[in-house]
């Protein structure tokens, strides 16, 4: 078995000991629940249920798994996989409550956003499976050296639990609350496709301008140092911007339930982005070719929110 079709066949299987538990506890729950401890338990703590899960399911299995592979290459992957699996899994639990048109919007909104995820992730990895892992983890593991296979354990997968679990708790709140449609509804359906629609033009942009460096890099001409066309010139990270616009889409979703305090997940997420934005400009800065241009588009050109350039940027162009 070649090691794309061997790497898919991981990626399908990975997650069934969660979704098998779920399903039979759905058949069973009613018939059980008055005599079995674990069935009650199951029944009345949805959210401590979904910490299990990928405490078990995640964290351990993935983390096993890649240290078989020597590549944390999967984590990525479910990223864009783990939030539709919650979203249906708080939509299926027996304590949910919810108006139904409300859940169908937001599981087709989230549904949206993981295509448009796992379509940018296969398209920057060629279409394989586990072709690479994230450059941020190749880095660490170096730092950490003969460490890493315990570090790792809690800086990519413990993190991640903290990550996901959080930024999804709209779901649950989506999933406990039974309320007649309103105008935030639609409003915050509105950011959330914002952001899709964002990220996926941002990283379309990105893709393109990559690939056509990568012909002149093989045809010995000069780099493009810097992307500052298209969405990429009004924002440095105008993909991250878009990716923030769902989540806190989500957010507001939940506000308008009466859950605010939703927003920590969100929150948490956003910082850790902008620690992320760091280590991208970094490396963008010690990269020879781009250190300079890509300086020149710092001063210039804002982080996050798109906005209009500086005048500084304007002369420029003026000028060639």
């Amino acid at each position: 078995m070649g090691r794309n079709l061997k790497n898919a066949v991981i990626a399908f299987l990975v997650a069934l000991p969660s979704i098998l538990f779920h399903l039979y506890f759905l058949n069973h729950y009613e018939k059980s629940s008055h005599n079995s401890p674990l069935w009650s338990w199951c029944f009345h703590h949805p959210i401590l249920l979904a910490n299990v899960f990928f405490f078990f399911n995640v964290n351990v299995l993935f983390w096993v798994i890649s240290h078989i592979q020597s590549s944390h290459w999967m984590i990525d992957l479910y990223w864009t996989v783990i939030p539709v699996l919650l979203v249906h899994y708080y939509a299926t639990h027996p304590l949910g409550q919810y108006n139904s048109w409300r859940s169908k919007i937001v599981i087709l909104l989230t549904w949206v956003w993981s295509i448009r995820l796992a379509h940018n992730y296969f398209r920057r990895a060629r279409w394989q499976w586990g072709a690479r892992e994230d450059w941020r983890f190749t880095d660490m593991s170096r730092q950490y050296g003969k460490h890493w296979w315990w570090v790792s354990f809690f800086a990519i997968y413990l993190s991640e639990q903290v990550f996901l679990i959080g930024v999804c708790l709209p779901f649950y709140v989506v999933h406990s609350v039974d309320k007649p449609l309103n105008i935030w509804d639609f409003v915050a359906a509105a950011v959330c496709l914002c952001g899709i629609f964002t990220a996926y033009f941002a990283d379309t942009q990105l893709y393109d301008f990559v690939t056509r460096n990568q012909k002149l890099k093989e045809l010995g001409k000069p780099l493009v140092a810097t992307l500052d066309r298209g969405l990429w010139q009004y924002s440095r990270h105008p993909n991250y911007f878009g990716e923030q616009l769902w989540w806190w889409g989500l957010v507001l979703l939940a506000w308008s339930l009466g859950h605010g305090w939703t927003f920590i997940g969100s929150l948490i997420n956003s910082m850790c982005l902008a620690y992320v934005t760091l280590l991208v400009e970094r490396r963008m800065l010690g990269q020879d070719y781009r250190a300079e241009a890509y300086r020149l588009y710092q001063k210039t050109t804002s982080v996050w929110i798109p906005w209009f350039r500086s005048s500084a940027i304007a002369v420029k162009d003026k000028s060639t």
